[in-house]
């Protein structure tokens, strides 16, 4: 039996692997930052984004170098040394993120006032 769009939520939903790629928790911090302080090693990396850990840091960065959005540079000098950056790819992504941007800052507000409300009337039972 075939899926289709009825049963396979991901045909239902076209964007749907792209969400899951772009807006994993620390996916999104990382290429900002890549794609606004250019090229950059681990520990620049991990100074920028609070709060993530070494590893979590190293996964997303495996998995994005595997997406094509981020490239790794090794340089085998001593001590060996590695960058960051963003690839062609993923700075494809910059005018998703600017329409993101210009979206947060005309409806936060609103979406916030929207929970207040909520969270006022009490859940819903």
């Amino acid at each position: 039996m075939r899926a289709d769009a009825a049963t396979d939520p991901e045909l239902a939903c076209p964007i749907s692997p792209v969400v899951d790629i772009v807006f994993s928790r620390w996916t999104t911090p990382i290429l900002w930052s890549l794609h606004t302080f250019g090229r950059q090693r681990f520990v620049e990396l991990e100074r920028r984004i609070t709060g993530i850990t070494p590893k979590v840091l190293t996964q997303r960065l495996r998995q994005l170098e595997r997406d094509g959005l981020v490239v790794r540079t090794y340089h085998p000098e001593v001590p060996p040394r590695v960058e960051y950056e963003i690839s062609e790819l993923g700075r494809s992504l910059a005018p998703l993120f600017a329409h993101l941007a210009e979206w947060a800052t005309a409806n936060l507000g609103q979406v916030e006032r929207a929970r207040e409300e909520y969270d006022a009337a009490g859940s819903p039972r």
